[in-house]
């Protein structure tokens, strides 16, 4: 029986050894050597370049910003859907789950050609004789594809921690005495923490990681740590700083995992 787990578990042991553990040995290799294949740690310093620097900072700034205007907006929304009836919570998870149906790179066109500067957007603004919306290529308007796009990721583990909270818990602190604040602060709040911590970490890191909406909503003007990355493997052909810089940018995304692995467990005391 052992063996033929063993034999089960063979593909996704080769998925692996290809997809993932072969580029990463690939990424520490030219990151931790030269052109002339001669160790170094120069391609790991390169961060500490201004523009690079600048680059990195800007990208968790933004970060930061989409992730945290992702739990205002997810939160209560969960907290709708998970409160509701099951036929009602089934749809509207639907609801928020389709568009992640459509691909990732259509989905930020589709906002680039609503922000533009004669797009759908200001052409109706227009006809209303309102003054015309001008976020295309700003910050502003990369903050707006990363929530777009990242949003479903925190709704969905927020809402899969609220509906795991035994109603008699909360029926039990309202026989108590507690009110609508404080049963939310005292009992379901601290109980939905695993899943919040979760949605965190899965809006954060593909948040700081990304280039493709920086590129196409942010009109190549804002350079974040992605575009640099992407520029270097691309553009200067240089692998070697392009996977120094990733493994850099490897160590936040480790860190948020860390992070999840501490707090985002089963009956863990957050308080």
């Amino acid at each position: 029986m052992k063996n033929k787990k063993d034999l089960l578990s063979l593909p996704y042991f080769i998925w692996s050894a290809g997809f993932i553990i072969i580029p990463l040995c690939m990424i520490f290799f030219y990151g931790f050597t030269d052109r002339d294949l001669h160790f170094t740690f120069a391609n790991i310093a390169s961060i500490t370049e201004t523009e690079n620097i600048k680059a990195l900072l800007i990208s968790i700034l933004l970060a930061l910003i989409a992730t945290l205007i992702c739990i205002l907006l997810a939160y209560p929304l969960a907290m709708i859907i998970a409160g509701s009836k099951l036929k009602d919570s089934g749809f509207m998870i639907f609801v928020f789950i389709l568009p992640m149906w459509m691909n990732f790179l259509l989905r930020t066109l589709a906002w680039q050609t609503l922000l533009e500067k004669n797009g759908v957007i200001n052409t109706i603004l227009s006809k209303l004789n309102l003054p015309a919306l001008s976020i295309i290529n700003t910050p502003y308007a990369i903050v707006l594809g990363m929530v777009y796009n990242f949003l479903p990721f925190m709704i969905l583990p927020i809402y899969n921690a609220l509906i795991k909270i035994d109603p008699n818990v909360i029926n039990a602190a309202r026989d108590l005495g507690a009110n609508s604040l404080q049963t939310f602060l005292y009992v379901i709040f601290p109980l939905s923490i695993p899943g919040l911590i979760s949605g965190i970490t899965m809006v954060s890191v593909p948040a700081l990681t990304t280039f493709v909406i920086s590129d196409m909503l942010g009109g190549g003007k804002i350079l974040l740590i992605g575009n640099v990355i992407e520029q270097e493997f691309k553009q200067a052909n240089n692998w070697h700083v392009g996977s120094g810089l990733s493994i850099v940018l490897m160590l936040f995304i480790l860190l948020a995992m860390g992070l999840t692995a501490k707090y985002d467990k089963e009956g863990g005391n957050y308080f």
